[in-house]
């Protein structure tokens, strides 16, 4: 097949979407960017009307040339009610990166995972757990919160957080979460005000880790004075787990904060909607 020749049928490009040879992928790909407005049109309808394979190799052409359209992605996924964190904060990243690949997002936290792995003499407690998890992260692999650039965006996106190695409490908590999940261990999102944690509930008392102080492991008798705040006077929920909707909503929060500090309205006003989404829908489920 010559690309530049002309459109060809879509039946000859059908008969290629199957494919896995490098050298037909790339092929096709050089052929949609030289026919964009066709390339468009062909893969959306292929995404609708196709299964298997074919409909995935289409979804994957469409990422990797960036026609995808992020933000209705993550409105779709906001109204499924089927909230994955991995996936949710993947599709969050595409509303502003289209292209970015969250199978090289999640290689590295496999490659973390993995390190996590090696160093885990079973069996150990869960403070051992996280002890090996804060070296891993915050000691070889230096891991830190953003500082003086924690009012940028990229400090919220999963994939610039993993390569920069810098950002927000919640980013480096997601980060902590996902990397133990990977080795069976399992941590939960803590929604505190002002400061985004880790807890540890695998015990019989609870216990929580402050990755913006890399890893501090804080007793719950002491989360009081720690966060200097009153516990008899603060609900005691907020030292519960949040949910992947709260916590996604949380992570879109930071963003309209930090576009409207950029002076970048359009931006702010899109993570703004997507808050307004995720309360809407919980507001259902709350009068369901």
């Amino acid at each position: 097949m010559d690309p530049k020749s002309s459109w060809p049928s879509e039946e000859a490009i059908l008969s290629l979407l199957d494919d896995e040879s490098q050298i037909v992928r790339d092929s096709i790909v050089r052929l949609f960017r030289e026919f964009p407005e066709e390339g468009r049109l062909f893969l959306k309808k292929i995404t609708l009307e196709s299964n298997g394979i074919v409909a995935k190799n289409a979804k994957d052409l469409q990422q990797k040339l960036g026609w995808t359209d992020g933000k209705e992605d993550f409105l779709n996924f906001i109204r499924s009610r089927r909230y994955e964190l991995e996936t949710g904060w993947y599709l969050l990243d595409r509303t502003m990166y289209p292209t970015v690949d969250s199978v090289h997002s999640s290689l590295q936290l496999d490659k973390l995972a993995d390190r996590v792995r090696e160093l885990v003499a079973k069996p150990m407690d869960p403070r051992q757990m996280c002890l090996v998890i804060n070296r891993v992260l915050f000691h070889e692999f230096g891991y830190r919160g953003a500082g003086k650039n924690f009012e940028d965006p990229d400090n919220s996106f999963l994939h610039c957080v993993l390569e920069h190695k810098r950002g927000l409490p919640i980013t480096l908590s997601l980060i902590y979460i996902l990397v133990a999940r990977r080795v069976g261990f399992e941590l939960e999102p803590i929604g505190l005000p002002g400061r985004f944690m880790v807890g540890c509930f695998a015990g019989d008392i609870p216990f929580y880790i402050d990755v913006w102080a890399g890893g501090k492991m804080i007793d719950l008798e002491e989360m009081g004075s720690y966060l200097g705040i009153s516990m008899e006077e603060s609900s005691g929920s907020i030292l519960l787990p949040v949910t992947v909707s709260e916590m996604l909503t949380r992570g879109c929060r930071n963003l309209v904060h930090h576009f409207s500090l950029k002076g970048k309205k359009e931006e702010a006003q899109m993570f703004n909607s997507f808050v307004i989404e995720f309360d809407k829908i919980r507001g259902l489920e709350t009068n369901a």
